[in-house]
């Protein structure tokens, strides 16, 4: 389980937090998508919770252990796989991952097999003898899988793992973090790929300026793509108002109103719009649609 608690980051006075007073849990067992803007403080959140960057003020814990105090601990227990995997591009697979093994105390008989095990289950035994300034940008993804994987932390973190890829490499990581949280482990998943998102996670954190908007269980988001319906009216009031939210919760947009968690069948509403018309209103737009997550996001941030 990763804890986060009040996590601030700040660095620079000038240009204000980059996270701010963020308090977050990804529980066992659990996919939990992280989305927002670029600059609204995911990748720094990541790193500190992979501990490269410290906090300003708040901590993380992993598994119960804290990241700022007992870093040696927490840290074997979590796998991150960063945006732009970087690692020492004149240096073989093998190697590497036997390097990074040394880390987790694995004996050498267990340590050739389970690097070997990785490799064939990223998809890269094939080119295991080869140096890595010959991988393309996937295969440097899929190798930075593998070394995520090396200590077989019971927390993980992707961070726009999917960008980038063909919808082959796509399939594959869609894949692979199932079945980590198939072995009731923690996963945090970063993208800007909302479809993902919205198809692999359990829940969903909306941040926005450094700051924890919205969390969507699995219950909001399947309400998404339920039908709503968009409505401008000339002469909008509150009888026209009071008319409509007999129909379904109203909700205000910036060009009219929009007609949610609707209580009557597709067929009927035209109903809603004859009785507008009636009641002396112009309705310049009725347009029943379903609102999608990005949709939803732009929605709770503002934009």
């Amino acid at each position: 389980m990763i804890t986060i608690e009040n996590l601030t980051k700040i660095y620079s006075a000038k240009d204000g937090a980059a996270v701010d007073s963020l308090s977050l849990e990804v529980r066992d067992g659990e996919i939990l998508g992280f989305v927002g803007l670029n600059g609204a403080g995911k990748s720094t959140t990541i790193r500190i919770v992979a501990g490269v960057t410290l906090p300003t003020t708040g901590d993380v814990f992993i598994d119960g252990e804290s990241i700022t105090k007992k870093k040696t601990e927490a840290s074997r227990q979590i796998g991150w796989v960063p945006e732009l995997p970087n690692f020492e591009l004149n240096a073989k697979a093998v190697p590497l991952l036997r390097y990074f093994a040394g880390y987790y105390g694995l004996k050498r008989d267990q340590e050739e097999e389970h690097i070997n095990e990785l490799l064939r289950q990223v998809g890269l035994w094939p080119h295991r003898g080869k140096k890595l300034r010959t991988y393309s940008q996937g295969m440097k993804k899929r190798f930075s899988l593998a070394e995520s994987l090396i200590g077989d932390p019971h927390n993980l973190m992707f961070d726009e793992t999917l960008n980038g890829l063909d919808p082959e490499g796509v399939q594959f990581v869609r894949n692979l973090i199932v079945d980590q949280k198939k072995k009731g482990k923690a996963v945090l998943l970063s993208s800007h790929i909302l479809s993902e998102i919205e198809a692999l996670s359990d829940r969903i954190a909306i941040i926005h300026h450094g700051k924890l908007i919205k969390i969507l269980d699995r219950k909001d988001l399947n309400e998404l793509g339920r039908e709503r319906i968009a409505i401008e009216i000339d002469n909008l009031d509150d009888k026209s108002l009071e008319i409509v939210s007999r129909y379904g919760e109203v909700k205000h947009t910036s060009d009219g109103i929009s007609l949610m968690s609707l209580r009557i069948d597709k067929k009927d509403y035209p109903s809603i719009l004859r009785e507008l018309v009636q009641g002396g209103y112009k309705v310049r737009k009725f347009e029943p649609s379903g609102e999608s997550l990005e949709e939803y996001f732009f929605n709770s941030i503002g934009e």
